[in-house]
Formats: C-alpha cells, sequence, structure tokens
C-alpha cells in the first residue's frame, strides 16, 4: 500500500500532482485543495515473472506463413507480408495516408476470414465507417471497431473479439487507468500502452500482429520517446501529404525484413493504390522518335529495387543579374554543384541563364547515381537536342569532370534491358561481365567526352 499526495479541484474533481493556481480541466482559479490518496503497487507483480531458461539450439522458431493483405507494396515493405506476432508502428505528417492504409490492409485480411480490431482515440466510430464506405469495396462482418481512448477498455475487447490484428489508431490518444493522472500523450502513458500491446502481440498460446499508428511531432519525428520505436518490431513512415499523388511507404526499422525498403502509391478518392511498376509511373510514355530536349533518364535504388526515373530539366535566359536555380526535387547544394560542373567541365555557360529541375512524378534523387542524367538533362535543354527516350545514363560525375562509378550497377542494368532500352552510358570500368540481350552498354571516361558523343 502507497499514500501519495495529491491536488484535486473541488469543482471538477481534476487530480494533479502538484498545486496549480488555474486548473487545467474547468479553468476555475484556487480551486485546488491537498489529500492523500492510497494506491495499490501492482507494478511488482506484474513486471515479475519467471521465464524458463532455455538453450538457444533448443528454442523452436515460428515458421507460420505471413499475414499476406494483397496490397503488393505494403507486403513488400513488410518484408512479405505482416508476422503474425509482430508489433508494427506506422507514422506521417497529418493527412499523409496512414489511417486509410491501416483500414485497406485490415480489410484486406478479414476477406481471408481473419478477426480484426480497429480501435480509434481519434475518430467516432461514423467517422470510420464513412472512410470505409468510400476507400472500401465491402466491408466485412469480421471488422471490429472500437471509439475510446482508454486502453482498459482495448483489453477487455482484446479478450471479447480474440482479433488476430490489432489496430491503435494513434497510440498517443490511448491512456491505462493505473497511470492517472497522468494524461494521454505523456511519455509514461504512450509507452505503458505499447508495452501491454506488446504483450498480447508477444503471447506464445495466442500471438496477434498490432499495427500502431503514431502521430508526428514539428520535428517530422514520431512523437514521444524515442524508446518507442525500440520497442516495436517495424516502423514505417508514409511520406508525402496534402494534394501529393505520391505516397511512399519506407521501413525505417523492420526486423522481418529489409530495413530501407520502399514501397509506392498514388493517393485517389477510394484510397492508395499500389504502383506495382515504378518504372512505368516515374517515365512519360512516348511513342519510339517522340522525343523532346531537356530529359534523361537513369536508374535509382529504391530500397531493394531499381526504378527508372525521368528528370527533365528547363533552361532559360535570365533577365536579372542572379539566375534563378530552382528544384523541388533534389538539394539545392547539390544542384549548383552540378551545374558548376556541367559549366567548368563541360564547358556549357549556365551564368546568365535560369534552370529549372524536376522528376516525372514527383521522385525525390537522393542517389548521386542520378547526377549524370541531371546534368545531360540541362544539356540537353542547353543545345535544344532531344535524346532517345530509350537511352539512359547512370554515373555519379566528379569535381573534376571525371564519371564515377556507383553501387548495384548490374542490377540497375538488369532493370534497363528488361524494360526494353537501346543504350546506356556508364563510367569506363562500371561493370563487371555482364551481357544483356538486347542493352548497349557503352563506357565513357570524362562528362565533355559524353556531351561531344551524344549531342556532336
Amino acid at each position: 500500500m502507497k499514500i501519495k499526495t495529491i491536488y484535486k479541484c473541488n469543482n471538477c474533481g481534476y487530480k494533479s500532482p502538484k498545486w496549480a493556481g488555474k486548473c487545467p480541466d474547468c479553468g476555475e482559479w484556487n480551486t485546488f485543495e491537498e489529500s492523500e490518496e492510497q494506491k495499490n503497487s501492482t507494478k511488482t507483480a506484474k513486471t515479475v515473472s519467471r521465464q524458463p531458461v532455455s538453450r538457444l539450439a533448443d528454442v523452436e522458431t515460428g515458421n507460420d506463413p505471413r499475414l499476406k493483405t494483397g496490397i503488393t507494396e505494403f507486403d513488400r515493405v513488410m518484408g512479405g507480408g505482416i508476422v503474425k506476432d509482430s508489433v508494427t508502428i506506422i507514422t506521417s505528417p497529418p493527412g499523409g495516408g496512414k489511417s486509410t492504409l491501416s483500414l485497406m490492409a485490415a480489410a484486406a485480411l478479414a476477406k481471408q476470414g481473419y478477426r480484426v480490431l480497429y480501435a480509434s482515440g481519434e475518430e467516432s466510430d461514423s467517422q470510420i465507417k464513412n472512410r470505409a464506405d468510400r476507400i472500401l469495396d465491402t466491408i466485412e462482418q469480421n471488422i471490429y471497431i472500437l471509439a475510446d481512448t482508454s486502453m482498459d477498455r482495448v483489453l477487455d475487447a482484446i479478450t471479447e473479439v480474440d482479433p488476430d490484428l490489432i489496430i491503435l489508431d494513434s497510440i498517443q490518444t490511448f491512456s491505462l487507468a493505473e497511470f492517472l493522472p497522468s494524461r494521454a500523450g505523456n511519455p509514461t502513458q504512450t509507452m505503458e500502452c505499447a508495452s501491454v500491446l506488446v504483450a498480447q502481440a508477444k503471447n506464445k498460446k495466442r500471438p496477434r500482429a498490432v499495427i500502431m499508428i503514431g502521430q508526428m511531432n514539428k520535428n517530422d519525428e514520431i512523437a514521444g520517446l524515442r524508446a518507442l520505436e525500440h520497442l516495436v518490431d517495424a516502423v514505417l513512415l508514409l511520406e508525402g501529404e496534402g494534394a501529393d499523388e505520391l505516397r511512399c511507404l519506407v521501413a525505417t526499422k523492420n526486423r522481418f525484413g529489409s530495413t530501407g525498403e520502399m514501397g509506392f502509391f498514388t493517393m485517389t478518392e477510394t484510397g492508395l493504390a499500389s504502383i506495382d511498376n515504378p518504372s512505368e509511373y516515374f517515365v512519360t510514355k512516348r511513342q519510339k522518335g517522340d522525343n523532346v530536349s531537356g530529359s534523361a533518364l537513369t536508374v535509382l535504388k529504391e530500397g531493394s529495387r531499381p526504378v527508372i526515373a525521368e528528370i527533365e530539366s528547363l533552361v532559360s535566359m535570365s533577365f536579372t543579374p542572379y539566375p534563378s536555380r530552382i528544384s523541388e526535387t533534389m538539394k539545392k547544394d547539390t544542384m549548383n554543384t552540378l551545374i558548376s560542373i556541367l559549366e567548368q567541365r563541360g564547358n556549357l555557360k549556365l551564368y546568365d541563364k535560369n534552370v529549372v529541375i524536376k522528376t516525372t512524378g514527383g521522385l525525390y534523387l537522393k542517389e548521386q547515381a542520378a547526377n549524370l542524367a541531371v546534368l545531360m538533362s540541362i544539356a540537353s535543354s542547353v543545345f535544344n537536342k532531344p535524346i532517345p527516350s530509350d537511352w539512359a545514363f547512370i554515373a555519379d560525375v566528379g569535381l573534376t569532370g571525371e564519371l564515377k562509378r556507383i553501387p548495384s550497377m548490374e542490377t540497375r542494368v538488369k532493370e534497363l534491358d528488361r524494360m526494353g532500352f537501346d543504350k546506356v552510358f556508364i563510367p569506363t570500368g562500371g561493370i563487371r561481365d555482364t551481357h544483356p540481350e538486347k542493352l548497349e552498354i557503352i563506357e565513357v571516361k570524362t562528362l565533355s567526352q559524353l556531351i561531344k558523343m551524344i549531342f556532336k
């Protein structure tokens, strides 16, 4: 038995561990009175458990198949589906689509006969139903919803429903009665609520999959303690917000799959749609011979998958002393560095010209493998000469103007060959013995040589 001093508002009954002049709940002044509260300590009984000691060689591993949703890009990022006793947290900026994706996964598993409990501390049951009517063709009978912020009520619902998948939207809105008066969103409440869900998932007799939706703070990180990310098995970041059509799902942590794996979706009126062939989505479809200036293609490595991307450039005369350098798809410092290399090593004068760079589909350029394609798209716009749409460029470019090797060249070249490309330009010695069926590999040493070769 523990005796604890608390302060209680005599107007609304709000309890606080410290005295305050104004009650944060009802707004009245000078209403807090000191009192003592007896509290049974149950933490020791809960945390102390006698687990048997086992030999590592004797431990049996679960070989149960994963829960595959059929949402291609989601299953890819998860490593082939949801592990039955795993805990996953999905986060994104407001409006990113995390609740929509979770509800789609719930519906896909419910169609296969799995029971799903969807608990929301942010929305009412009617709001959840309205979203389901909008994005789902049919609503299965084995999806159960609970609109409540009490984690104790969620635990009761788990016992009542016995779900295979538990979805919590969002973890920062729930609280356990044992840790009151700490409010929902408090680090203690968030960690304790997450811990009881981990215990539910890891139960050897009845394993369950858990998906927790996490709110983001102003630094674009999961709100709360960083320990929350260490507690769970997988952390998924859904990039994209507002009017952006493209959504990228990235596994920043995955104990059962590949960390850094990426999946692509488009946000539609009926929910998120998987982009099953990104190499087609991020390239403008043109007829053979229908080429335009200012466009160049490259191959990026997004997760474990090569993706063909189109880079577009527009170069125009500047009528101000300081020409514009605009790009929403790459870092400004990287862009300025590449333009300087093109001026000095490629002998193109851009001091009086505006340069605008973008990618088809809004794909962000994070890899140095795209640098050569960026320079060639700018050169194409300067000369106003198109580059054939079945040619690609894969290389980094040094400050010396030399083309540099990049990782996973063989995988990228194979993707171009699969998509029916004619030529690829790479650094000298940039690839091992690879013999594509149709693709011609052309090795080039410097940027100036390549510009003369392409634009004569």
